[in-house]
């Protein structure tokens, strides 16, 4: 998969749209960010539940692995865009797009 592969299913989410954040494309929904595409690592990254995060990296290690720090332990997960095939890639980002549209707005 490439990074333009990647950035389409990212934008066929319902209501997604493309912006910028710390200089690299993120796909958000009602303004909440529920994927990027590159930064330090230069992979994306969708946001999990950790009980999706744990269940995707013991099944596919190669193709997942967790952000850095408390971002890692919260559930916000790299990709290995060489690697993830379309089929899954739209899959955990329908995952990270609905876990963005299902939480409740912080006060």
């Amino acid at each position: 998969m490439t990074a333009e592969d990647f950035r389409r299913l990212a934008l066929s989410m319902p209501g997604a749209e493309e912006r910028s954040h710390m200089g690299n494309p993120d796909f958000r929904v009602n303004g909440k960010i529920f994927a990027t595409l590159g930064g330090a690592t230069g992979r994306p990254v969708v946001k999990l539940l950790p009980e999706e995060q744990a269940m995707l990296m013991e099944a596919e290690p190669d193709l997942f692995t967790p952000a850095s720090g408390a971002w890692g332990r919260n559930g916000s997960t790299h990709l290995t865009l060489d690697r993830i095939d379309e089929a899954t890639a739209r899959d955990v980002l329908g995952r990270s797009y609905r876990n963005v549209t299902a939480s409740k707005r912080r006060r």
